[in-house]
């Protein structure tokens, strides 16, 4: 289970005039390097340039609260997960649970996608990978 994060309100598209209710910004889930959605065709290839992109703009989780730009920036690079040693229902060696699941070790005991260039196209230089495409 996870928490979607998106900016609302987009203006319209400069190019074609489509309306933007909601970009997604990424996908928190306990145990995993935080989601980030990059956005490659429109220069949102990284942390940075989401922090440029959501200056003014409000952002909210899946539950419609309100988050601050400082507490999204929290949640994307603090993260950490202290019981590595308990693997997941199921499991019976976290090489098996990598296997199944496209993941690898990562920072501060978190999981985190393994690079395929289809979804995952990236890890930042934290706790979060950068993925593009559909999200769950």
């Amino acid at each position: 289970m996870g928490t979607n994060y998106y900016i609302e309100n987009q203006p319209p598209c400069v190019c074609c005039g489509r309306l933007y209710e909601e970009k997604h910004i990424g996908k928190s889930s306990a145990g995993w390097c935080f989601a980030l959605h990059v956005y490659p065709e429109e220069g949102i290839n990284n942390l940075e340039d989401w922090k440029k992109y959501w200056i003014g703009k409000p952002i909210k989780d899946e539950y419609g609260a309100e988050i601050s730009h400082a507490k999204m920036l929290q949640i994307i690079t603090k993260r950490t997960w202290g019981r590595e040693e308990d693997l997941p229902n199921g499991y019976r060696s976290w090489a098996v649970f990598d296997e199944k699941n496209y993941s690898m070790a990562g920072p501060n005991g978190l999981r985190r996608s393994q690079t395929d260039g289809h979804h995952c196209i990236g890890h930042g230089k934290g706790t979060w990978d950068l993925i593009v495409g559909e999200f769950s």
